[in-house]
């Protein structure tokens, strides 16, 4: 697979007004999840923890001081209770799939004593196209998701196929994380009945998920010494990332630096 050309490149401090850097990192859920697209891992495949522990041996080159995964906010005591057992017998564990299997091993590899979840949940309905007599523009809706990628050849659906490297490089390309955005809230804009505003209103819900996540980012104290590191499923790290490339306190770091 053709890596992309990115020029979001870790420079000196002092050339990005004291930016603080963040690796913000896409994956798919490793474990059990209510997503309405899942892809196939045995969480509990031995090869499957091997592969994802040198995963984290990559991610850990950036020595990361602060780590941020998708468990909820209010969850950071229990979060914080398994990492520290996993400090203690560092096994391969599923807890929240990747977040056990992946943030826990960086974290014991950085030597950080916690790690923060900033996960807000709310619900939305992915299928409201489906459900009410869409007036706006049903050809454009339904022909997206016939065939989603139809229009890009650099893309893949097939995710299940790749070896986990290629399949989190491919879920890092900035245009699957542009796909991503769409597939789960764009796309539902062209969805609504004669006077309503349906299926906006309902992507709007994910983009209120999303703002959230980013509120509980800005929570965590932290100075232009720290270096972030952020785990999350693919649609919520496009998100992010498009809030914090606007951001006045943030610079992202290109991802392909260490997923190699």
């Amino acid at each position: 697979m053709v890596e992309p050309e990115n020029k979001s490149v870790e420079t000196p401090r002092s050339d990005r007004l004291q930016k603080i850097p963040v690796l913000n990192f896409a994956t798919f859920h490793m474990g059990q999840t209510s997503d309405a697209n899942s892809t196939e891992f045995d969480e509990n495949d031995r090869k499957n923890q091997e592969d994802a522990k040198t995963i984290a041996a990559m991610i850990a080159q950036f020595k990361p001081t602060i780590i941020c995964v998708e468990v909820p906010w209010e969850e950071n005591e229990e979060l914080n209770q398994e990492y520290q057992s996993y400090l203690s017998n560092p096994e391969p564990t599923t807890y929240y799939g990747e977040v056990g299997l992946v943030a826990f091993e960086v974290g014991r590899l950085s030597e950080l004593a916690r790690l923060y979840g900033i996960d807000h949940k709310m619900g939305y309905n992915y299928m409201i196209g489906e459900q009410i007599e869409n007036a706006i523009d049903s050809t454009t809706y339904k022909d997206y998701f016939k065939d989603p990628f139809k229009f890009d050849t650099e893309l893949t659906i097939n995710l299940d196929s790749l070896p986990l490297l290629d399949k989190l490089k491919m879920m890092n390309h900035p245009k699957f994380l542009d796909f991503l955005i769409n597939v789960n809230a764009d796309i539902l804009a062209f969805a609504g009945t004669e006077n309503g505003f349906e299926g906006a209103d309902e992507a709007a819900k994910y983009y209120q998920r999303n703002l959230r996540i980013y509120s509980n980012l800005n929570r965590i104290p932290m100075t232009v010494n720290d270096r972030v590191f952020v785990l999350s499923g693919g649609s919520h790290t496009a998100f992010l990332n498009e809030f914090l490339n606007r951001s006045p306190k943030y610079g992202t770091v290109d991802v392909f630096q260490y997923l190699k």
